[in-house]
């Protein structure tokens, strides 16, 4: 990796060292376009290496790997976390990619004569570029609800983005708030861990699926319908789920109203199982109602009851962050989420790209394989 600025008139800049910015430039790379890729962390994958330890995959070898490199078969079919992290230093000396590690890009302007762009970055550095790829992430700024009384709360309350492992809850009671994978993984591995009591508070149930069925997983059924009527893959997969699954209705976990692929284009993935129906099925985790409050050392929850757990863990999701570095060239809409994606850009906005700020059925790493050579294409036609 390159410990200095790199020096060039205009290369193509992708900013954010993670999977969606390495394939980015990687394909670009491939068609013979200098491409740097800026990361503010002093390493690739930065937020992958932030995650919980027992994190795997839920989407399978084959369909994550990036363009131009395979996972390699001793991962194993659900890639763990620190397998992912090697595979993407293995991505970057293969396609010896140009990586600038410690320089944070805080703002994109338009140039001056109005042809590309300028890069806001830290040590007053201010590269141009008619060219940039912004791939800072989905899960970018860590997101706690302004919950009354929070600040009052006398036992630990910490972000999901902060939990490791099970060690430091062993013999505690703990309450983890919000029932995405994040949360339901969580909320296992602090029972598998020793953790004297663990809740889960849950404001709208989630369709939770297997991750595989007879050998076949969840991804692939997601990529065969992903261009489908949403009506007509919900059906589908209602009946899928009463097939497949237990009714974890007397234990707080009903089965969800609205349709899986519904909730699906409305932002909602579903819970990929990897112990939480057994965890619930056996009372090892208790599905409670959501938060409403904290008071001291109790929290106040939705149907009226209070709880006191020692440690609340709020796996409340994320915010994209790209309000500062682009929200002032109109180019992203009213929940913060780029108006153009992947190979497309804004008339307005000629040249600036996007990837991974959607979350698709399909898997999010083959998305970002599939977005990668898109823009790839795109760029090499609009500088040809």
């Amino acid at each position: 990796m390159a410990e200095t600025f790199p020096e060039h008139s205009s290369p193509v800049y992708v900013i954010g060292a993670g999977p969606g910015g390495l394939a980015t430039a990687a394909a670009l790379h491939q068609r013979g376009i200098r491409t740097v890729v800026l990361e503010k962390s002093d390493a690739v994958a930065a937020s992958w290496r932030a995650h919980y330890d027992r994190l795997h995959l839920h989407t399978t070898r084959r369909m994550s790997a990036l363009p131009g490199l395979a996972i390699p078969r001793a991962y194993g079919r659900w890639v763990a976390r620190d397998d992912l992290v090697r595979y993407l230093e293995q991505y970057v000396e293969h396609h010896r990619l140009e990586i600038v590690t410690g320089v944070e890009v805080s703002r994109i302007d338009r140039a001056p004569d109005g042809a590309g762009w300028v890069l806001r970055a830290t040590g007053g550095r201010t590269p141009t570029s008619p060219v940039v790829v912004v791939a800072t992430g989905h899960n970018h700024t860590p997101r706690v609800p302004d919950w009354p009384g929070r600040d009052t709360f006398t036992g630990e309350l910490l972000h999901a983005s902060r939990y490791r492992n099970a060690d430091p809850y062993r013999g505690r009671d703990v309450l983890v708030v919000g029932v995405g994978n994040t949360g339901a993984e969580i909320a296992v591995d602090l029972v598998e861990g020793g953790a004297a009591r663990v809740r889960l508070a849950v404001r709208t149930a989630p369709h939770i699926l297997r991750r595989s069925t007879a050998g076949w997983p969840t991804q692939a059924s997601g990529i065969l319908v992903r261009r489908l009527p949403a009506p007509l893959v919900d059906r589908a997969a209602r009946a899928m789920c009463r097939l497949t699954m237990p009714d974890l209705s007397e234990r707080g976990l009903p089965w969800p109203e609205t349709g899986l692929y519904t909730r699906v284009r409305q932002g909602a993935i579903p819970v990929q199982d990897v112990g939480l129906i057994d965890a619930v099925r056996t009372g090892k985790v208790e599905v409670v109602a959501a938060v409403e409050s904290f008071e001291q050392d109790k929290v106040a929850l939705a149907d009226g009851s209070r709880v006191g757990p020692d440690t609340v863990i709020a796996a409340t999701g994320y915010r994209r962050g790209l309000e500062d570095l682009v929200g002032h060239l109109d180019v992203l809409d009213g929940q913060g989420k780029p108006l153009a994606h992947g190979p497309r850009t804004i008339p307005s906005a000629p040249g600036l790209h996007f990837t991974g700020y959607t979350n698709p059925i399909s898997g999010m790493l083959r998305e970002l394989a599939i977005d990668a050579r898109k823009i790839a294409r795109a760029v090499d036609r609009t500088t040809a």
